[in-house]
């Protein structure tokens, strides 16, 4: 018996009815963050510089195994180098929403952009 001789006309628009609703919620619900206008840099826990990401420029933040470069340039910032033995906040590579965060645990540097509206992974109530 062929299934889709079971499906009536009336069950396709309940299906298209349902995509469009599920592709509207997805539309109006999941941001991944705004733009972001500003780049916050820690060490050791502190913020250490707060820059806007107009521009081009190039920073060395201090960290207890030696200095990690930040780069900013076209909106976007990334850590372009660090003294951290695994390298993963250099190959996390570019961030450029709001809420992003490229973190250096050795050597306690981390860049996190900040904007009007910031993007949450998780919520708690």
């Amino acid at each position: 018996m062929n299934a889709l001789r079971l499906v009536k006309s009336g069950d396709w628009l309940v299906f298209a009815a349902g995509l469009l609703t599920v592709a509207w919620l997805t539309a109006q619900f999941w941001h991944r963050g705004g733009t972001a206008d500003r780049v916050v840099i820690r060490s050791g826990g502190k913020v250490f510089a707060e820059v806007t990401l107009s521009g081009q420029q190039s920073i060395t933040v201090p960290g207890p195994l030696g200095e990690s470069v930040v780069e900013i340039d076209q909106r976007r910032a990334r850590v372009a180098r660090d003294p951290s033995p695994r390298q993963y906040c250099v190959q996390q590579g570019w961030i450029s929403r709001a809420g992003e965060a490229a973190i250096c645990l050795p050597n306690q540097v981390s860049i996190e952009l900040a904007g009007a509206e910031k993007a949450y992974d998780s919520l708690n109530y």
